[in-house]
């Protein structure tokens, strides 16, 4: 299973049958290196509303007739939308042909705002711990730092985990220390840095810092095979 990075939180995954992105933030990040119109996605995962994780999302869907895994809320109006929608909420988990999905909480918002400026409500935040051939992604979304993350961290046995450092608006670098050690990942990628002057962040000083698992700076578009790591 390949897993590869693209910018501010932009996560890709190939399990080999199935391709998946989450949070596909593409048209307004500076920094990823992908095409929403050329993009070949089965799956798109979404941790909450906001327009820098939605990003691209009816666009790529449309073109894939990708399926779209929400919260219930977010799911619903992209149905709307006529996208191929699957509702859930927090705490619930499902298996699909991909692999299986479980949504935790995540202490942030979400909306959605849309081109006319209307603000649609986009239920509660959250982030996706994806689970494909026994190897576990952990997504944690836009979130502050809270201590369920130990709870999740002894509950899964994570291979990699996406932690938000960028302050401001999710947990700046010292509270992502907490998490790291918390979530007591093999790996611990940071993520939602960088790319806005409010969330400016030195990544490489952050992952020198961090004690538990191995803390590793994804350059945009670099890739990480888990089949590789036992």
């Amino acid at each position: 299973m390949k897993v590869s990075f693209h910018g501010h939180s932009v996560i890709k995954v190939d399990t080999g049958t199935h391709r998946i992105i989450i949070d596909p933030f593409i048209n307004g990040n500076e920094a990823c290196d992908l095409d929403p119109g050329t993009e070949k996605v089965d799956v798109i995962l979404l941790t909450h509303g906001h327009n820098d994780h939605v990003g691209d999302t009816v666009e790529i869907a449309k073109n894939n007739d990708a399926l779209v895994v929400a919260t219930a809320e977010l799911a619903d109006y992209f149905a709307s939308k006529g996208l191929n929608t699957h509702p859930m909420h927090i705490g619930g988990s499902r298996e699909f042909d991909f692999g299986k999905v479980q949504f935790t909480q995540a202490f942030h918002g979400s909306s959605y705002k849309e081109e006319d400026g209307t603000v649609i409500y986009g239920g509660m935040p959250g982030g996706i711990l994806l689970t494909v051939n026994g190897k576990t992604i952990y997504h944690l979304g836009d979130t502050a730092l809270f201590t369920d993350l130990k709870m999740y961290g002894e509950l899964n046995d994570i291979d990699i985990a996406f932690i938000p450092i960028g302050d401001n608006f999710t947990m700046g670098p010292g509270d992502a220390l907490l998490a790291a050690e918390w979530v007591n990942a093999r790996k611990v990628v940071p993520v939602h840095y960088n790319t806005f002057p409010p969330i400016v962040q030195d990544p490489e000083a952050w992952a020198a810092k961090v004690k538990a698992g191995n803390a590793h700076v994804m350059q945009v578009g670099e890739t990480i095979d888990l089949s590789s790591h036992e």
